[in-house]
């Protein structure tokens, strides 16, 4: 009875409203007030802030500025090989795997458009058709940054604009459509892996959704899908490296990132996994096969070599 109310008061609760209030309060230098909120907030939620790069909560001006503080360098290593996509975010694993032409699986008995994820554009959902998808939800505990699985060169934007249902596991199985239905931006880029979609969705009283190269994307709402296109070999280009930092939300939310077809394979991921920015995400399906290739070669080579030397001389 009490999941049927959260998922129902969702409905009827001003969600847009809540959030904006929310956001102004999250914006606000208040002194000690906001401190004193912080601290509570730490300890409802379990915020290690030994992680932290400033572990004083007194540090932070304003709950915006607590809920995307930066890590120590040292809490995070991001995993050099460059056939390794990383994990883009501190998170949990909701789902992953196969996108089923253009279908993405959300929980038990409900999938989701892919195009319509995509803000309703084919074009850019064409090349992940087939492809393969991972969600990851960051609870309100979490590290707020979104990082970059692989390098890569934006191609596009798109504001999509939409509801905001909590994004929590017990909404995504119960509100059909979750993640194509609230409120998100999509970013598009040109990777070694092919097209990647990076799709960062809002939620209940998430302040706004930031990039690092226009800012706050929202708040503002708008009533209409907005698309923006970027040069990609001019001095102008966003390029991004390997574990770079792409976005935040202020609190948490999810990300869904999507890949073409047959360019990554997944590492051993599980659904409500933890993940770490930083650890392997997948590999890049292209290079671990030319290595298998060249592991095959060379074990042949040296198979050869040693039938050479036991072979019966004359």
């Amino acid at each position: 009875m009490l999941d049927w109310l959260k998922i129902n008061l969702q409905y009827i609760t001003p969600k847009h409203l809540l959030s904006r209030l929310v956001g102004k309060l999250a914006a606000a230098e208040l002194g000690g007030f906001t401190t004193f909120l912080i601290k509570l907030f730490i300890k409802q939620y379990n915020v290690d802030m030994s992680e932290a790069l400033h572990s004083d909560p007194a540090h932070y001006r304003s709950f915006n500025a607590f809920f995307t503080r930066p890590l120590k360098p040292e809490v995070r290593t991001i995993d050099p090989r460059e056939d390794v996509l990383i994990q883009a975010v501190d998170g949990t694993v909701s789902q992953f795997g196969d996108i089923e032409a253009d279908s993405i699986f959300q929980a038990k008995g409900h999938d989701y458009s892919l195009t319509s994820l995509l803000g309703g554009k084919p074009d850019l959902a064409a090349p992940f058709k087939d492809g393969k998808f991972a969600t990851i939800y960051l609870a309100p505990r979490d590290y707020h940054r979104i990082h970059m699985p692989v390098e890569g060169t934006l191609t596009d934007m798109v504001y999509v604009p939409g509801e905001l249902f909590s994004v929590n596991p017990l909404t995504a199985q119960n509100i059909p459509g979750l993640f194509a239905r609230n409120e998100r931006v999509v970013a598009l880029f040109d990777t070694p892996v092919g097209k990647m979609a990076m799709v960062l969705v809002g939620a209940t009283i998430v302040a706004s959704i930031e990039t690092v190269w226009a800012g706050t994307v929202s708040p503002p709402t708008g009533k209409n899908v907005q698309h923006w296109s970027y040069e990609k070999d001019t001095e102008a280009s966003v390029h991004l490296a390997k574990g770079d930092e792409l976005g935040r939300f202020k609190l948490g939310s999810t990300i869904v990132v999507c890949f073409e077809k047959d360019m990554i394979d997944f590492d051993a991921l599980a659904p409500g996994q933890i993940t770490r920015l930083g650890e392997p995400m997948a590999f890049n399906a292209n290079q671990s096969a030319s290595a298998n290739v060249s592991v095959s070669e060379n074990e042949s080579e040296d198979k050869s070599a040693d039938l050479g030397k036991h072979a019966p001389t004359s």
